[in-house]
């Protein structure tokens, strides 16, 4: 297993076969030998430095069914609400006073917020907040909605492609979803010129280690700014309530490659890590992610938006949250940093990452 993660480390790619070999293979040793060298290539970019990204999660409408997600369209027992554009405005008010300077906004699918009512809002957050960063997770559009989008202010888009195998994908959802339009948006938005976050669910139902080498291999040739991935957590309404969930030891070994495939990368350490095991982020930093989001949602709304069971952080205040990872990472030696951590190109070998 060193020969291939030394190969990985120096190549930045494995073949199809030697990921699978590579993922099926792995025990212990593998794991920390693969997280030395994702850790050290962390350091070499990004220096102790953590990225902070405040969430605010808009609207827990959905007009999809994905069959894993607590907040699809056919699960009844969802508490459904929404923002107003005041209240995402106070939230990042709330957010730019405690240092934030990266908003994401994250929703369900839901068309109440027409394109008119998005740019607004994005055009007001981009005129207060000058300084900032606007992320948006907002789902499948059209190009031309991305494109107004960003036009509007928005600078970075996540956007899952959640599984690169199609007849996987379709295990996964609905009829009227394909994996094909999904890695199309993904295609558009780097078109567009967005900083585009990709990722995938590790451990979801079906899900095959052939899979999860094809995801590695679609991300590598995307070559997205941002790489969001997490164990797959069951939520007790939804028709995968009683399947397993994914494991803290594949999601780390995942990170630590990705680390080594595109090491500018900025990758989280998940909310669903933090769900699976108690330092489940700290572990996830370690493995070589570089990025944590705390939740500036209301914490009226917070257990609202429930993807999956028992997440965490759904009662505490903003400001809460940030001290709170502010002292898990400085109790690993890693500090919390305010400014936008914009994405960098690595030119002529030579890389530095501190961000503007």
């Amino acid at each position: 297993m060193r020969k291939l993660i030394d190969k990985l480390y120096r190549e930045n790619g494995l073949s199809k076969e030697e990921f699978v070999t590579l993922l099926n293979g792995f025990g212990e040793e593998d794991s920390e030998y693969l997280f030395s060298k994702s850790r050290e290539t962390a350091h070499k970019y990004f220096g102790n430095r953590i990225y902070v990204r405040g969430l605010i999660e808009f609207s827990n409408y959905c007009k999809n069914n994905c069959y894993y997600c607590g907040i699809r369209n056919g699960n009844l027992k969802v508490d459904r609400y929404r923002l107003s554009k005041e209240d995402i405005l106070s939230c990042c008010a709330q957010g730019y006073a405690l240092g934030f300077r990266t908003f994401v906004l994250q929703s369900g699918e839901d068309s109440w917020y027409s394109d008119e009512k998005l740019i607004d809002i994005i055009s007001s957050i981009r005129e207060t907040y000058q300084d900032c960063a606007i992320t948006l997770s907002i789902g499948e559009k059209t190009y031309e909605q991305y494109k107004k989008y960003k036009d509007a202010g928005a600078d970075r888009y996540l956007l899952r492609h959640e599984t690169a195998n199609e007849m996987h994908y379709a295990k996964l959802h609905p009829d009227n979803l394909s994996g094909r339009n999904r890695k199309e948006c993904l295609y558009n938005l780097k078109k567009i010129g967005y900083q585009v976050g990709a990722g995938f669910m590790v451990g979801s139902p079906y899900q095959t280690t052939e899979h999860l080498a094809e995801d590695l291999l679609f991300i590598k040739e995307l070559q997205p700014e941002m790489i969001g991935i997490g164990p797959f957590l069951s939520h007790k309404d939804t028709p995968f309530a009683k399947f397993p969930n994914g494991t803290l030891e594949m999601t780390l070994f995942l990170i630590g490659i990705l680390r080594l495939m595109i090491p500018n990368a900025l990758i989280p350490a998940t909310t669903a890590l933090g769900t699976i095991h108690p330092k489940g982020r700290e572990l996830g930093i370690l493995a070589g992610a570089n990025v944590v989001m705390p939740n500036l949602s209301p914490v009226s709304v917070r257990k609202k938006y429930l993807l999956y069971d028992n997440k965490i952080c759904t009662g505490d205040e903003a400001a809460e949250c940030k001290n709170c990872l502010q002292n898990r990472m400085q109790r690993i030696g890693y500090q919390l940093v305010v400014d936008r951590g914009d994405f960098q190109p690595i030119k002529n070998n030579r890389y530095a990452f501190y961000a503007k």
